[in-house]
């Protein structure tokens, strides 16, 4: 994986770290299935009219939709209005990484090294031991419904891999169009209309800017940059490289949970995020230059062995 495309990575987990505030504040004021579905309507219409429909088979679109789109923001939502804590969300959310490694090696065959297995299981067991020691303050349901989440996170990745669009911006932009319809249904039935509308009528309290701010930060940042930026990314690399890097985005929302809502991490969670890093590092980054190295002097024998 390039160097450009680490930073590439490391800046959309910055953005995916903060938008957990965003989603927080945004919860705040709308009705989480409508906010779903907004957010994604406000995307779809000027996609729609501007934006030439990528060339790609229509069950990869839908799929990428309905997986990264639908199912990922629904069940996230739901979870974290129902009392799932910001930073343990983004945590729990990161089990996507892992179920996309398993994804991509069942449906795309991937290989594994030995590296990125050991690397993988660190950065879990990390998790792992943060998800325990949180989860005494959250109810199991916010927790089963975020790992739904990642599980529907890790089926759009492979859709979109599979995708292979030459524009992976059109994909993600056209990916929007699929979420409203389902998203609004699901909303009218489980929370009502009335509900929707209160929220839109009290728009200029300042319960409604703080929600209003928090969804421009998901539309424009978590959900065309960030997801912009992932979708390119994952074409251009393994899916098994790639996915580990957003195990780093608890770390980030964490941090910022901590700072800006006052959620303490204990010593024991930031230990275990010490390890996620190194995991992540040790999973994600493979040994090219030392095998480029090695490839250079034996071509460089050979010449010499080819001159004399």
């Amino acid at each position: 994986m390039p160097t450009r495309d680490r930073l590439l990575a490391l800046f959309v987990v910055l953005l995916w770290g903060l938008n957990f505030l965003a989603v927080h504040a945004m919860l705040g004021h709308f009705p989480p299935l409508f906010a779903g579905g907004l957010r994604f309507l406000v995307i779809a219409i000027p996609t729609l009219l501007f934006v030439p429909r990528p060339k790609v088979k229509l069950r990869w679109l839908l799929g990428y939709g309905l997986g990264f789109g639908t199912g990922q923001f629904a069940f996230l939502f739901i979870a974290m209005d129902h009392g799932m804590p910001t930073g343990l969300a983004s945590l729990v959310l990161q089990a996507s990484a892992p179920f996309t490694v398993l994804l991509g090696s069942a449906f795309l065959r991937e290989k594994l090294s030995a590296r990125q297995l050991i690397g993988i299981a660190a950065a879990v067991g990390g998790m792992i031991v943060i998800a325990l020691h949180q989860a005494e303050n959250a109810v199991l349901l916010p927790v089963i419904l975020t790992l739904l989440a990642a599980l529907s996170w890790a089926t759009g990745n492979i859709s979109m891999r599979q995708a292979k669009a030459d524009n992976p911006l059109h994909l993600t932009l056209w990916m929007s169009l699929v979420p409203p319809i389902p998203m609004f249904a699901l909303s009218a039935v489980f929370e009502g209309p009335g509900e929707a509308l209160h929220s839109l009528a009290t728009i200029a309290t300042p319960s409604g800017w703080v929600g209003l701010g928090g969804f421009a930060y998901v539309v424009l940042l978590g959900t065309i940059v960030g997801s912009g930026i992932w979708s390119t990314l994952m074409r251009r690399n393994p899916a098994n490289v790639v996915a580990p890097f957003s195990l780093l985005v608890p770390i980030v929302g964490m941090s910022a949970s901590f700072l800006l809502l006052d959620e303490r991490p204990a010593l024991v969670e930031i230990l275990a995020g010490v390890v996620i890093v190194g995991g992540v590092l040790l999973g994600s980054l493979k040994r090219r230059q030392r095998s480029t190295v090695a490839r250079s002097s034996d071509e460089s024998g050979e010449e010499l062995a080819v001159s004399s």
